[in-house]
């Protein structure tokens, strides 16, 4: 059965989320905007940085739970770095659409509201009820969705 484009984009994210270098969640996010896709990213350590798959994750040492202290985690988020590998390549991504494997973050949510993103789907769910008010007060339109 052929999927729908939500579910099309939904599975490119998860095949995404495969190069994620995090010990705790491989996250995927694709950019969207008229069924073409403009940028992906997953969860990893800053350009240059060693990978948390290899020097182990500061968070897990610290029994840090999911959801808190972002501060401190080494991984760039992927819906930070699809956003930020749109910059680089100077393409617009107002009036797109994100989808994830995983709902965005507060930090994320601000960021996709100030990059004129205009609707999120996700499959999973994050411990981060803050981000889902930010999400609905800037009128983001966002949905969560099984991969069927």
């Amino acid at each position: 059965m052929r999927p729908s484009i939500d579910d099309y984009f939904l599975e490119i994210a998860s095949v995404v989320a495969k190069r994620s270098t995090c010990l705790r969640n491989q996250v995927g996010a694709v950019i969207v905007k008229d069924k073409r896709i403009l940028s992906t990213g997953y969860n990893g350590a800053p350009r240059n940085l060693e990978h948390c798959l290899d020097i182990g994750c500061i968070r897990e040492q610290n029994d840090i739970p999911s959801g808190e202290r972002h501060e401190l985690c080494r991984g760039v988020h992927a819906e930070q770095n699809a956003i930020i590998q749109s910059a680089i390549h100077g393409v617009s991504i107002e009036g797109s659409t994100l989808y994830s494997t995983h709902q965005p973050c507060i930090l994320c949510a601000k960021i996709i509201i100030n990059a004129k993103i205009c609707r999120v789907l996700f499959v999973n769910s994050y411990p981060d009820d803050a981000a889902l008010k930010f999400l609905r007060q800037a009128k983001v339109e966002i949905e969560q969705k099984a991969i069927d």
